[in-house]
């Protein structure tokens, strides 16, 4: 039998392909409407086994990243950095939960280009960013943070407190006259004097950030969508291993008939009347070219010519600055500065975001290998670098270029990047430096690379966004401004690959958001708002 004539084994009213932040957000959206969803998954559970915290495991084994081979434009070899598991790549996620700055939905100027404008601005996202914060249990404080958003109201949850040696960060920087913040973070934790309380399910260790989350602490999509509505909705069905190889048509190529699923080596097919792809932007993009039909020669929804192009990831930056005095924080991810966000005294650009991220260990510091002017000590001294460590990410804004795409070429996945703005990237770093020799940190700082692809830059996908943008013409995007691809009445998408531009900071609140967005139209469309 061909794949074009399976039997459609199911109809539902909804399809939702894909439980990373926006196929799981939206599934959960849509189970309390009462309507039938299926939740395709194309992995299974994340194990949950001693090595979700085992640095070896997560970061220099990568244990849990795919093994699929990919190639660059130059046609070098590397594993992407997807995770395919129930909750997507939120499982190893940092959980640091930004907002868009409002300046962010207008045209941004870079001395390599202009970030384009969104067809809609801040306002219509505050509200869902708002139910984004509180559905993730996003700590945090309004505030403090000088390019914060219009808000209209508080965190829910108050911020995570500070470590004796974050705290003294904090304060030195304030005294330098910048403004650091709390990062807002996605997080189950009930604290007391810095401490987690009996019944927390964050247990403040240092096994959080780029680690799956052995008590289910951390705000993933797993935790916070799929599990909760499985218990609450029976009309919600999730199907794990299921891996979506393509969409199907009706004659007239304007309406999705039957999404072909590959499930244990079998072939079989799903319908319904309304498909939401949220596979993430590199996954749904190829998803696109793989439903190719007469109607779609060159990909589904893409007769813009664009599925696939416009490819951004941030321009990251992991290092590892060294403390004169020992950093013993065991929960460091809770500290954020802004100040060369839009500018800097000295450039009139902007340079991008800065976040602490998860504490060093020796492991981590062998892994990454000795930096070259400490190679002459006769013993390689890993712990005591991850001991004095503070550790840094920072995020620049990239630009959405046409030729940085995901394509398939004679059957093997490419992925074609070529770099913009690291300028400022590398000015954020300088800034950093600068900053660390005033705040009694060795102003030496050695970049980290396991959290990017083991080394390979192309390979560093988590912040993956902009393959099928949307906007209100259809010539030059692939999604309208409800995310439903142009031309297919039936066919949404609420993953990052809806990006026209991509800011500086984290886009996973933004994906969201948007999903929450999104699912209220569709549930309005399905008679059950």
């Amino acid at each position: 039998m061909s794949r074009r004539t399976l039997t459609v084994t199911e109809h539902h009213a909804v399809i939702v392909i894909g439980s990373g932040p926006g196929g799981a957000t939206m599934a959960w959206r849509l189970a309390r409407t009462g309507k039938r969803v299926l939740l395709l998954e194309r992995g299974d559970y994340l194990p949950r086994e001693r090595e979700n915290w085992d640095s070896q495991a997560v970061f220099v084994d990568a244990r849990y990243q795919t093994k699929e081979t990919w190639y660059s434009s130059t046609g070098a070899a590397f594993h992407p950095g997807l995770h395919y598991f129930v909750g997507g790549n939120s499982k190893v996620y940092g959980a640091v939960l930004l907002r868009l700055r409002q300046a962010d939905f207008g045209e941004i100027r870079h001395p390599d280009g202009i970030s384009p404008p969104w067809p809609v601005g801040y306002d219509v996202f505050e509200p869902y960013y708002q139910a984004a914060e509180e559905l993730y249990h996003v700590h945090g404080r309004r505030g403090e943070d000088p390019t914060e958003p219009p808000w209209r109201k508080p965190y829910a949850y108050p911020p995570i407190s500070h470590e004796p040696r974050i705290q003294e960060l904090f304060d030195g920087l304030e005294r330098e006259g910048h403004h650091p913040f709390h990062l807002p973070v996605g997080v189950l934790l009930d604290e007391k004097d810095g401490m987690a309380l009996p019944h927390s399910p964050c247990i403040r260790c240092n096994a959080f950030d780029g680690y799956p989350c052995l008590t289910n602490g951390k705000a993933d999509a797993q935790v916070i969508c799929v599990d909760p509505a499985l218990r609450a909705h029976p009309n919600l069905t999730l199907l794990t291993n299921a891996y979506a190889e393509r969409l199907v048509t009706n004659p007239a190529g304007t309406a999705v008939t039957g999404v072909e699923v590959v499930r244990h080596g079998a072939r079989t097919s799903f319908a319904a009347d309304i498909v939401v792809v949220a596979c993430g932007a590199l996954s749904s993009a190829l998803l696109m070219l793989r439903s190719a039909s007469d109607r779609h020669p060159a990909g589904l929804a893409n007769g813009s010519g664009l599925v696939g192009r416009n490819y951004m990831r941030h321009n990251n930056t992991m290092v590892m600055a060294v403390s004169r005095t020992p950093n013993p924080t065991r929960f460091q991810k809770t500290l954020g500065l802004n100040d060369f966000y839009f500018r800097s005294d000295d450039w009139e650009y902007p340079l991008g975001h800065i976040q602490m991220v998860g504490k060093s260990d020796g492991v981590q510091a062998h892994g990454e290998g000795l930096p070259s002017f400490l190679q002459w000590l006769p013993e390689k001294p890993f712990d005591w670098l991850a001991r004095h460590s503070i550790d840094f990410w920072l995020t620049s804004e990239d630009l959405p270029l046409p030729q940085n795409r995901v394509c398939y070429r004679d059957g093997e996945v490419h992925l074609e990047l070529t770099e913009t703005n690291v300028e400022g990237n590398r000015r954020l770093k300088e800034k950093l430096r600068q900053l660390c020799d005033r705040l009694d940190i060795h102003p030496h700082l050695f970049e980290r690379t396991l959290y990017l692809g083991k080394g390979t830059p192309i390979g560093g996908t988590a912040h993956q966004a902009g393959t099928l943008r949307f906007g209100a013409d259809p010539a030059s995007s692939v999604l309208d401004l409800d995310c439903k691809a142009h031309g297919i009445d039936n066919l949404y998408v609420t993953d990052a690959s809806f990006f026209p531009s991509i800011g500086a900071v984290n886009p996973t609140l933004t994906i969201v958001a948007n999903a929450l967005r999104v699912g209220d139209i569709i549930a309005a469309r399905l008679g059950a708002a």
